[in-house]
């Protein structure tokens, strides 16, 4: 299976072309190491970090944004984002607050002051 990707270690982008056979990862049109291995774990593991909103319970029509603090699977982002959706905080909050502890292996931090 080929896939064209567009690296987003750094700013030059580069067009790769991963071609995966057998579980073994192929990469081509790389300009650093960077981009190869970010082919391969694109490929055969994929994260994302997501960012969505939480509801602050003390505050009227107020909404935290919070993202995840490390990067999770990418097929976990619909769970992350379910879990969240549940998820209500007091204020103040404050850029950093540890939301939640473990949402599919990350903790959720707030990314905005409440006060």
């Amino acid at each position: 299976m080929k896939r064209q990707l567009t690296c987003i270690i750094c700013p030059r982008g580069c067009a790769l072309e991963a071609t995966v056979q057998d579980g073994q990862v192929t990469v081509t049109g790389n300009a650093c190491q960077r981009g190869a291995e970010y082919a391969v774990s694109e490929c055969l593991h994929p994260v994302r970090t997501v960012t969505t909103i939480v509801k602050v319970a003390n505050r009227e029509n107020t909404m935290v944004s919070v993202k995840t603090e490390t990067p999770v699977p990418k097929e976990s982002m619909a769970e992350v984002v379910a879990a969240l959706r549940k998820l209500s905080v007091a204020a103040p909050v404050a850029v950093g607050d540890v939301i939640a502890e473990n949402v599919c292996g990350s903790r959720i931090v707030a990314t905005k002051d409440i006060t």
